[in-house]
């Protein structure tokens, strides 16, 4: 059985969630919260809690605060950010603190279920909507050689698959788009990874995520 805990101060909303989760999960328990007092009541009282969907501007949360703190008493916990407010700066700064994705609250009811999907399987989720929004043309001729430095040591197919990261796609969506097999998309992030010299799939869309591909594609 999983325990998952469904963070926000809405009750319809938490509703909603509840319903989205038991017609379409199995084995789960899911627990309540309006405010970031009672989640960490919660993961105290509940030592199985594997997972908390947690409201960015509910009670006690101060913005990112709330996903700190929580991150930090309880690092066991898979936490993923809930909110209207999903500008790109904000997603990343929310996956930079230890969120495990990112949920628009303006997302419909089949992207909520592809995204809890891919959350309870243990992958990232990132609204792809926010990350197909363009960059503003023009770079200037030494952020134009930064990119040129950046993605020097990349094949044109771990290009493609780092411009698909950038834009929020999961591995599975990156092997269907580019027609290949999934390990095969692993094994290009895990290579993309190391030339780009970061540890994580996060760091490496924060360090490429206003790269124009178009110039190199």
């Amino acid at each position: 059985m999983q325990y998952i805990c469904i963070a926000d101060d809405h009750p319809l909303y938490r509703d909603a969630l509840k319903d989205v989760l038991n017609q379409h999960f199995t084995a789960l328990t899911v627990l309540e919260a309006g405010s970031l007092a009672q989640v960490l009541e919660l993961a105290a009282s509940y030592p199985a809690l594997e997972f908390v969907l947690l409201d960015l501007n509910m009670p006690g949360m101060a913005g990112l605060n709330g996903l700190v703190q929580l991150r930090q008493q309880f690092p066991q916990i898979a936490v993923a950010m809930l909110s209207a407010d999903d500008d790109k700066q904000t997603v990343l700064q929310a996956m930079a603190f230890g969120a495990a994705g990112f949920i628009s609250k303006s997302a419909g009811r089949q992207q909520l279920v592809s995204a809890l999907k891919q959350l309870l399987n243990g992958d990232i989720y990132l609204p792809a909507d926010t990350f197909r929004q363009s960059v503003a043309p023009g770079n200037s001729p030494i952020e134009h050689k930064a990119e040129q430095a950046l993605l020097r040591g990349l094949t044109k197919k771990q290009i493609k698959v780092l411009q698909r990261m950038v834009s929020g796609e999961s591995n599975k969506q990156i092997a269907d788009a580019l027609c290949i097999a999934e390990t095969t998309v692993k094994a290009h992030v895990s290579a993309v990874l190391a030339k780009l010299g970061v540890p994580s799939r996060v760091q490496a869309i924060l360090l490429a995520r206003d790269l124009d591909f178009s110039l190199y594609l």
